[in-house]
Order: structure tokens, then C-alpha cells, then sequence
């Protein structure tokens, strides 16, 4: 995607958009001796599961270098799928609509085990059908993890010397599967709940803020939902680092958006790290505890006002929408709503209906 030195200065931005400065937050204290005893011996169950794929994806590399290396990519984006095919539905669907929407001539590789079968290769023949350039390949960790802290945390993993905890391991596979990726290729990474409005290409080495401190306006938290970061960049080696050495399988978020703010908190102006911080705007207009507001359609004048006034918001000032899944999931998205509109401008396959998101 880009050939750069670790040291080129950061890119000027061609947007509206005020860069952030990190606050400064309490750091979590880096846990040298995070080899635990599992808990309960089912999580082993499901690490095995998730492993079992590995004597199956030996070709990832030969194949993902092959689709990136003749395609004649742009642009490389990167998705992870770690479940099963069943949950891939309309708004994944829709996500990958509005990538390629703003990025006609992108290159587009899942990482999933369930998608690289052919009932995934059902699922996304209309995108091949149309032309676009994606693929979807089963990981070989082993690869991927290679010459990164991730590599010794994972051999632990497999040997069960590393609990996976409580929360789900396909979420923190995806965590530290999307920092590997990058780290390794270089691109742009993007949840499947997150929308693209334009284009992402005049960013650059960049991570966006989920929430600003309203008293000195500085960024509260990170999210990692969108990641756009150059080949082997310092930041996502620390990003690495911190999750090897930090790992904890029963704390949500820990090793996710926490991990990315706990980084950014420690080596912001380090010289080396060039990187830009994007408000909240960016990526996440609206708040997960507000998402629902974005599905309702116009209820009375004042309402429409509101909605009309926050839809030119975005359109002005974000380059993406992440739906918080978990908080939008079971929403339907009403007609003359914030996403009716935006599929209307972002689709591909314009005669969905909408309500389906």
C-alpha cells in the first residue's frame, strides 16, 4: 500500500478536522508473567477448535501475497470474520457495499476460516461478479504471528500454558489478528459494523478517538474498529507488544480499544511515532449508548430538524460509521432515518431494503 520509511514525516490531512492531543490516563503496568493456568478446561475446547484450521491454511501466505501482489491494488483493506458463517448477514454485507463503493479499485482480504469455503465463496460472488478484487482466506497464525511478541504468546496459547479467559477468544483472535495484519502488509483496517462514507486514502497512519474529555477537550479513549497504519509500523509493534505481555482473557475491551488508548497514552510525542489521532467524528459520530438514534425515523418537526442537521454532520466531517454492533444489532433501520439515507448514498446492490440493516 505505501513505501515508506519509519521516519517520514507524519502526512498533512486534507480535512476539517481537528487532530487530538492524549490526556493524561493512568497506564496499566505491563504483566511480564502472564503465563496462566486456564480456568475452566471447555475454553481449551474452544482454542483447540479455533486452531484445528491451522494444518489447512498453510497456502495463506503464498495466496495473500499472490491477491495482493498481481491485483494491481490501490488500496489493501482488511476484515476478520472468527465465527461462523451463519451471523454474516445484511450489515456485514452492506459494510463491504460501501468499501467498495468509496474504494472501486480497493483490494478487500478476510481473514476467516468460515469464509474461505464455498458457501462463503456464495456469499460474496455478486462483489466477484461486479469485478471487485476480495478474497477470503483461512489464517495461519503461525505465519502471520511470526517475528512479533504475538508469536511466543501464541505457542502458549496452543500449549495451554495462556487461559484464554472468559470473554469470547474469537474477539480477541480479531484484536490481535488486525494488528499482525497491518504490522505485516500494511493497509486499512475495518470492523463489519462499520460503514464507509468516502474515501479513506488521504489518511495515513492514523487511529480515531471513540470519546473527547469535554473539560480540555483532549481524547478520552480509542477505539480499534478502524486502524490505518503503513507496513511494520512502531505503533502497531508496541500495539502487539502490549497485548502479548498484558494478555487477560476476563476483562472486555482490555485487549481492545483499552489496549490501543493504554499504547497511544504511553508513547504519544515519542520521537519515531508518527502517527494522527482523528476525533471522535471520524469514525464514531455518535456514541454507542446513542446509536439507536441513527435507525428512528423523523417523529415531528423538531425531530426532523435534528436528524437533518446530524446527517450534513456527517457527511461533512466522518469518513465512516461504526454501528456498535452489539448496541444496533436487533435495530431496524426506519425509513427517513439517518442509515436509510446513508445506504442510500453508500450501496452497491441498491434494491435491498433498508430495514434489513
Amino acid at each position: 500500500m505505501y513505501a515508506v520509511k519509519e521516519d517520514t514525516p507524519s502526512v498533512i490531512l486534507k480535512t476539517l478536522l481537528p487532530l487530538l492531543q492524549n490526556p493524561a490516563i493512568s497506564v496499566t503496568p505491563i504483566n511480564h508473567s502472564v503465563v496462566l493456568k486456564p480456568k475452566k478446561a471447555h475454553g481449551y475446547k474452544a482454542v483447540k477448535r479455533m486452531l484445528s484450521s491451522g494444518d489447512n491454511s498453510k497456502q495463506f501466505s503464498t495466496r495473500i501475497r499472490g491477491f495482493l501482489g498481481n491485483r494491481g491494488c490501490k488500496v489493501r483493506f482488511f476484515m476478520t470474520w472468527i465465527s461462523s458463517l451463519k451471523p454474516f448477514g445484511d450489515r456485514e454485507l452492506f459494510a463491504i457495499e460501501s468499501l467498495f463503493k468509496s474504494h472501486p479499485y480497493a483490494c478487500l482480504v478476510i481473514v476467516s476460516n468460515s469464509m474461505d469455503a464455498e458457501s462463503g465463496s456464495l456469499v460474496l460472488k455478486p462483489f466477484l461478479d461486479k469485478g471487485f478484487k476480495l478474497i477470503a482466506i483461512k489464517p495461519d497464525f503461525d505465519y502471520i504471528f511470526k517475528d512479533t511478541h504475538a508469536e511466543k504468546w501464541f505457542k502458549g496459547l496452543k500449549k495451554g500454558n495462556v487461559s484464554p479467559g472468559e470473554v469470547s477468544l474469537g474477539q480477541n483472535m480479531s484484536n490481535l489478528l488486525r494488528l499482525a495484519l497491518l504490522y505485516k502488509f500494511g493497509g486499512i483496517y475495518l470492523d463489519t459494523d462499520v460503514i464507509v462514507l468516502k474515501t479513506l486514502t488521504k489518511l495515513r497512519n492514523a487511529i480515531g478517538a471513540q470519546s473527547i474529555d469535554l473539560e480540555n477537550g483532549k481524547w478520552s479513549r480509542l477505539n480499534n474498529a478502524v486502524l490505518i497504519f503503513d507496513k511494520k509500523h512502531p505503533l502497531l509493534f508496541k500495539f502487539i507488544e502490549e497485548f502479548a505481555l498484558t494478555f487477560d482473557g476476563n476483562k472486555w475491551g482490555h485487549n481492545g480499544p483499552y489496549l490501543v488508548s493504554r499504547v497511544v497514552s504511553r508513547v504519544n510525542r515519542t520521537p519515531g511515532f508518527n502517527f494522527t489521532v482523528l476525533p471522535p467524528s471520524a469514525f464514531y459520530p455518535v456514541n454507542w449508548s446513542r446509536i439507536k438514534s441513527l435507525f428512528k425515523g423523523p417523529e415531528g418537526k423538531a425531530h426532523s430538524t435534528w436528524l437533518r442537521k446530524k446527517l450534513e454532520q456527517i457527511k461533512s466531517e466522518s469518513f465512516a460509521v461504526h454501528l456498535w454492533n452489539r448496541q444496533s444489532r436487533k435495530i431496524k433501520a426506519e425509513s427517513g432515518s439517518i442509515i436509510n439515507h446513508i445506504m442510500l448514498d453508500c450501496c452497491v446492490f441498491c434494491n435491498s431494503s433498508s430495514s434489513s440493516l
